[in-house]
């Protein structure tokens, strides 16, 4: 890639990212709850267990992972209604709920948890680009918190998340790519992508598309995007194992004397014999 001159209203470089931080125990219910912060996009992720699985699987003896994602009214410039008050889903908030999803069945073994269903709550609080790609990264980190909640709880035997997974966007503003855009540039941006992929370098999802009229872009702009990508993605590995190191033990010890008693426990456990 050639030297970028454009300078980004952040001051970053054009394959920086934005700050990171993370939050382990942001509230009490949930197995696992992570407050994530990418730049000024902070979102809440909750996952928890229930007993049942949908129709479809009945009697498999294997679980399901679902996932819900919504913004808050005020999670932007402009208050939006809550959906349960208008009365009917956003489509967006749906795509993303049901990529979410499908992200993170792709790194569990479903079969191990019997029929239960992981449920997985990303609110985005506050809105500046890049809500799905923080949700999918923030829900992974609190799936994994939730795991080892369980394991210490005897709900689950063994782990069931088999890799890792963390998302990035990648996109061309006034013909140059850059890094984790925020809202400022994803608004403006000709190109936008978005790469989903493995702590182990596997590819997941990738989503993008020309985003103005007129403009389009060559198979060496898309090379570009995939190596911003994997360069943001390490990234955000590198970060977030810092910042985990001890992290989970401690936040399971912690809560052990203030978090409300389990719903499930070993009487209600499924059999899985």
């Amino acid at each position: 890639m050639s030297s970028k001159k454009l300078v980004r209203v952040s001051n970053r470089l054009f394959d920086q990212l934005r700050p990171i931080k993370i939050t382990y125990n942001a509230f009490g219910y949930a197995a696992g709850t992570v407050l994530f912060e990418l730049g000024q996009t902070k979102l809440l992720c909750a996952v928890s267990m229930q007993q049942g699985v949908p129709h479809f699987l009945k009697g498999t003896r294997t679980g399901w992972l679902m996932a819900e994602y919504a913004m808050l009214p005020m999670s932007t410039h402009i208050r939006s209604p809550r959906e349960a008050v208008a009365q009917r889903r956003n489509g967006r908030s749906t795509e993303i709920s049901r990529l979410i999803g499908r992200v993170l069945r792709s790194i569990v073994r479903l079969d191990s948890i019997g029929e239960r269903t992981i449920v997985v709550d990303c609110d985005v609080l506050q809105a500046d680009g890049g809500t799905r790609t923080a949700a999918i990264s923030g829900a992974c980190l609190a799936l994994k918190a939730a795991e080892q909640q369980w394991l210490a709880d005897g709900m689950i035997d063994d782990s069931f998340v088999m890799d890792e997974v963390a998302a990035i966007s990648v996109g061309m503003v006034h013909g140059e790519p850059l890094l984790d855009l925020d809202y400022a540039e994803d608004n403006i941006a000709e190109v936008d992508f978005n790469f989903i992929l493995t702590s182990s370098g596997s590819v997941i999802e990738i989503q993008g598309a020309v985003e103005q009229s007129g403009k389009i872009f060559a198979w060496h702009d898309f090379d570009n995007f995939r190596s911003l990508a994997i360069k943001g993605i390490d990234q955000l590995f590198k970060a977030i194992n810092a910042m985990n190191q001890n992290v989970l033990k401690e936040s399971v010890s912690k809560r052990e004397s203030t978090r409300p008693a389990p719903f499930f426990s070993l009487k209600n456990r499924i059999n899985k014999n």
